[in-house]
């Protein structure tokens, strides 16, 4: 459960953290790989086992249980290269002294394994180079999980396949048969049969020692929802062991709005009922492990909290495991100017560089219906743009990953395929609209963009893998907190950056991560009271009333810690306190504005 880290590295998109671990994990720093795409994982696999002249045989389409026999050979793949590669790190003192420097050099002031280096540093060089190979620790290999996205899929002749040969499904399996022992990272919500699958792998549950070798984590946004999902699966003898609080809209990649429940109060709320949660869902366990006769931990197991979602000072981390107490700091978006981490194009990567706060939106651009932080003029879109403007709108959905809907047609199909937007442009032109209110009504029908394509691309294109998916261009999903960063930077400068030993922002203003978050939520809000329909019913109502409510408790909450915590705020107390005012002022006007739409 421990690293030698206080931050990790979460999983952006499909393509940007797909091999990360391998340059990494070697230095201890966790991270997390998404296991949506078994195609793209698989072509990766071929170009990786030709770079490390290992042997490679294809798992084609026509294999049965091939999604889950892909994602199985690749996470081996990539835990065997990254082991290899750490184990010659520690193995190889003298050939690798710069790098095992760096790895230490790395470390957060507060850490034992750093403290105890350097007391060894005068020592016999021998013992030195044998503490070294017994005390170094990799980092994890996680994976990702969407649990929204878990299609039904279909044999030869049409017929659905079972539920365990969903996407998901698939995917879990196939992390639950690799020979990782790591984290599995569940998002986007709870998913009972998903989570009732889990079962069936005995690798997620505790051994005589208290171990679980393959581990469970929730991405959660609020207190209840963690407290539901963790008594859920510890009815199925299944310990959840960290709770993974992010941001609802300060965040990269799809956006899951809380009803105006902020940060800070969620975290407070986590860390006075922490142990209190460790308590109730331990003796839920235990009779579900008891039941099912096998072992039981005398004692609770470790359960960590840790929070992500738009941090990007060394002091905003510091609140956060200090005041908070979480275990680890999630850092996303920066690293996507960090080629030593991530997998980005130079295209993509060069409009990041020059992303300011109005080219990174809350977009409808996902199929889903979710909104989904984006960058204006990604390569992607411009090019759905060009598509659309030449009468050829939505794509031939080569992958269909995020198929849902179901409008048209007993299969579900994409919202941005070419096939639905076909049917809808076609309803659309019957209605004889008026021409503003048509295009308004055609840029919302086309603006859904094939992302699971176009979130693969950037390790297509970095790795030059021939494909013959051509001309769909880059999708990139940023958080807010990704207009602040304006410079390529090593891994060692943005680790420096995260532990307070150097500033990558010393020339921009950037609001704090509680007030940006805030804001966000008041802008969400604003848009959300536009776009109703007066009159509104009963459930509306009571839906926005809600919403500003908790952002009005979330202000006070804020006003409170801002004042009282001096030895987090004293730099900046009194511009905190201000821009707290002039966000109550915007809510206070958005509460007339639902009291008005409610009157009438």
């Amino acid at each position: 459960m421990t690293s030698p880290h206080n931050f990790h590295i979460p999983v952006m998109g499909v393509a940007y953290t797909i091999d990360t671990p391998l340059k990494v994990a070697p230095f201890g720093i966790d991270s997390v790989i998404s296991l949506v795409d078994n195609v793209l994982l698989e072509k990766l696999r071929a170009k990786y086992s030709e770079k490390f002249n290992l042997t490679y045989k294809e798992i084609s389409q026509k294999a049965e249980d091939y999604m889950s026999k892909r994602i199985t050979a690749y996470l081996d793949m990539i835990n065997r290269l990254t082991t290899e590669k750490f184990e010659n790190l520690k193995n190889n003192f003298e050939d690798k002294k710069t790098e095992i420097f760096d790895y230490f050099e790395m470390l957060p002031e507060t850490s034992e394994l750093k403290k105890e280096f350097k007391k060894r540093m005068d020592s016999n060089i021998d013992e030195l180079k044998n503490w070294v190979k017994n005390h170094l620790q990799m980092g994890s290999i996680d994976v990702n999980i969407m649990t929204k996205v878990d299609k039904t899929n279909y044999d030869k002749n049409g017929e659905a396949l079972p539920q365990e040969y969903n996407d998901a499904h698939a995917a879990l399996r196939g992390y639950a048969n690799s020979n990782l022992e790591s984290s599995l990272v569940l998002s986007a919500g709870m998913s009972p049969r998903l989570y009732g699958y889990i079962e069936n792998f005995d690798d997620f549950y505790p051994d005589e020692n208290a171990y679980i070798k393959k581990k469970i984590v929730l991405k959660v946004s609020d207190y209840r929802s963690a407290l539901i999902q963790g008594k859920f699966l510890a009815k199925k003898g299944l310990w959840v062991s960290e709770y993974r609080i992010e941001s609802g809209l300060n965040c990269g990649g799809h956006a899951f709005a809380t009803e105006g429940y902020l940060m800070g109060p969620i975290l407070e709320e986590f860390k006075k009922n922490r142990a209190q949660l460790i308590e109730d869902v331990h003796g839920i366990l235990v009779r579900a492990l008891e039941q099912k006769a096998k072992p039981v931990p005398q004692k609770p197991l470790p359960m960590r909290v840790t929070a992500q979602g738009g941090v990007g000072t060394h002091e905003e981390h510091q609140l956060l495991l200090d005041y908070y107490q979480v275990d680890s700091v999630g850092w996303g978006s920066p690293f996507l100017l960090v080629p030593e981490v991530t997998t980005v194009d130079e295209d993509t990567r060069e409009k990041l560089l020059e992303a300011e706060e109005k080219d990174l939106y809350l977009s409808n651009i996902s199929p889903l219906g979710v909104p989904f932080n984006s960058l204006r003029n990604a390569s992607a879109t411009l090019k759905k743009i060009e598509k659309a403007q030449k009468g050829r709108p939505g794509s031939s959905c080569p992958k269909a990953y995020l198929v849902s809907n179901t409008e048209y047609t007993d299969k579900p199909i994409c919202t941005a395929s070419r096939q639905y937007q076909y049917l809808k442009l076609k309803e659309l032109d019957e209605k004889k609209l008026p021409e503003t209110l048509y295009q308004k009504e055609f840029d919302r029908i086309i603006a859904p963009e094939c992302l699971c394509v176009g979130l693969s691309e950037p390790a297509i294109i970095t790795h030059q893998i021939d494909y013959k998916i051509k001309d769909n261009g880059v999708s990139v999903c940023p958080g807010p907190n990704m207009a602040y960063f304006d410079q390529i930077v090593s891994l060692k400068n943005m680790v420096k950056h995260i532990y307070g030993k150097n500033n990558l922002l010393k020339n921009a203003y950037r609001p704090h991560m509680f007030v940006k978050e805030l804001n966000l939520y008041i802008k969400f809000l604003k848009n959300e009271i536009e776009h109703i329909k007066e009159p509104i019913d009963k459930k509306t109502e009571k839906y926005l009333k809600n919403f500003a409510n908790n952002l009005n408790n979330g202000i006070h909450y804020y006003q409170e810690l801002f004042f009282e915590k001096k030895k987090h705020f004293y730099k900046n107390k009194n511009q905190l306190l201000e821009e707290l005012k002039k966000a109550k002022g915007k809510l206070t006007e958005l509460e007339e504005k639902i009291t008005n739409i409610s009157f009438t």
